[in-house]
């Protein structure tokens, strides 16, 4: 491969298993030639420049889920994001066309189909999300991050590859760092540390869970790491003069030190969530978000079952419930410890590796097609 073209913006989902596949072709080749496609609004605009890829941003618009005036409006729409989008591809030489979800994988599979260019469509949801099922619908290969996908029937003709996760996360070793993680965020070394997190904005249900349960969580012996969130409207209140260490922080850029320092994770499902701390063998209570399609308890449900897991209801995680039910698991080494194996052999490290192999395989039989 010469030159790839990545496709998928919006939300940290999308993006960062495409940077982490970017990663993983700069480092099988360090001249390949790289090309990201965003929107001018997305948070893509932040970390792929950053990360030091090309962005190249795109007009890409939302596809209506029902039948109303915007519809009317977006074959329009749609037509002059491929015929943008079909520039660059065509601009860059582009061989193949990885996406990742989000607005802006719809021009970048039109524009592909259209010009003959293979297509590979990472999913990590279930179901899939809008823009991969057209993608789908117009002949791009499934790429699929969790065996559990297999049993959605628009899914089932996938490869599972995993997600491609930051080699910071996917070669982390827990043990190894946790006396430095601990030091960096000044916990005590030696206490059973819960990690709590939401979204990059925070979760509130879960920040005043912990609000209300931190006094007795902390009396218990344990020491709570807490990603509030940047949600500066929803202030979170934690009260002080508690027995053990409660550190808070409102973002958390290297979130391989927090998974370092944990012994428990409380959080939402994610998928990406749900692909590190399985890959890390993490044992993890999952409040999944209540809205949208339920995707995020789809997500968490399979390792779970494995028994890598919990699940809690949004409405149900209250500080009552964190009594009874996070302060006994956190004493309970063996217990944790069983989670954690059970998490580690669901979970799996090399997305990024397995995607590539599909990628190069999609590739040759292209090229035998093409000979033939």
């Amino acid at each position: 491969m010469r030159s790839v073209v990545l496709a998928g913006g919006g939300t940290g989902g999308h993006i960062y298993p495409l940077l982490a596949f970017a990663d993983c072709l700069r480092r099988h080749d360090p001249n390949i030639q790289i090309t990201c496609l965003g929107t001018p609004r997305g948070l893509e605009n932040e970390i792929i420049p950053a990360a030091g890829y090309d962005l190249r941003n795109v007009p890409a618009y939302q596809l209506p889920r029902s039948v109303n005036v915007d519809l009317l409006k977006t074959a329009p729409r749609m037509y002059r994001a491929m015929r943008a989008t079909r520039a660059i591809l065509d601009e860059v030489h582009a061989e193949v066309v990885v996406g990742f979800g989000g607005y802006v994988s719809v021009p970048a599979y039109l524009a592909a189909w259209r010009r003959h260019t293979p297509t590979v469509i990472h999913e990590v949801n279930m179901p899939p999300g809008v823009a991969n099922k057209m993608g789908m619908k117009i002949g791009g290969h499934i790429a699929l991050g969790f065996p559990g996908q297999l049993k959605v029937p628009s899914l089932a003709g996938g490869r599972v590859v995993g997600v491609p996760l930051r080699t910071s996360i996917s070669r982390l070793d827990r043990a190894a760092r946790r006396a430095e993680a601990r030091a960096h965020f000044g916990l005590d070394p030696d206490r059973p540390t819960l990690f709590v997190f939401g979204a990059s904005q925070g979760a509130r249900q879960i920040n005043l869970a912990m609000a209300g349960a931190a006094k007795a969580v902390t009396s218990a012996g344990f020491q709570v790491l807490h990603i509030t969130g940047a949600r500066q409207d929803e202030p979170v209140e934690i009260p002080t003069g508690l027995d053990a260490p409660y550190v808070t922080v409102e973002f958390l850029k290297e979130m391989e030190l927090g998974y370092a320092a944990a012994d428990l994770v409380l959080s939402r499902g994610g998928a990406m969530t749900c692909a590190e701390v399985a890959a890390l063998g993490l044992p993890t209570i999952y409040v999944p978000l209540p809205f949208g399609n339920g995707e995020q308890r789809r997500n968490a449900l399979p390792v779970v079952e494995a028994g890598g897991g919990i699940l809690v209801d949004n409405a149900d995680c209250v500080p009552a419930w964190i009594e009874a039910n996070v302060i006994p698991l956190l004493g309970d080494r063996a217990r944790l410890d069983a989670m954690g194996r059970a998490a580690a052999g669901y979970g799996r490290r090399d997305g990024d590796e397995a995607l590539l192999s599909y990628v190069r395989e999609i590739l040759a039989t292209a090229a035998q097609g093409s000979a033939a």
